[in-house]
């Protein structure tokens, strides 16, 4: 069984949306929370899971956690989605590395 079964989508979540545009602008909505960043790893959570973006000189353009959108400018080289089993351990790692 993987995630999407377990967990069905309801009218009442967030949608989760990922607009890219030239590898320099990242649009996301449906984010819960900015677990961590910095200029070259940002951990969200999404009502999807974690998703790791990792780049060079990114920065946080826009936040409204009311809404869940978040965006991000920089060169993008990679987002990545951690199960929920990784959930955990990765804010482990991160909360080791930015104590």
């Amino acid at each position: 069984m993987n995630y999407y079964d377990k967990k069905p989508v309801t009218a009442a979540q967030m949608d989760h949306n990922v607009k890219m545009t030239n590898r320099r602008l990242l649009e996301i909505d449906g984010v819960k929370e900015v677990d961590s960043f910095d200029s070259e790893e940002f951990l969200l959570q999404t009502v999807m899971g974690y998703l790791v973006i990792r780049g060079d000189n990114l920065q946080m353009k826009n936040l409204d956690v009311e809404s869940g959108h978040v965006s991000i400018k920089g060169k993008i080289y990679e987002l990545s989605y951690l199960d929920e089993q990784q959930g955990d351990k990765a804010k482990g790692i991160f909360s080791k590395l930015f104590k």
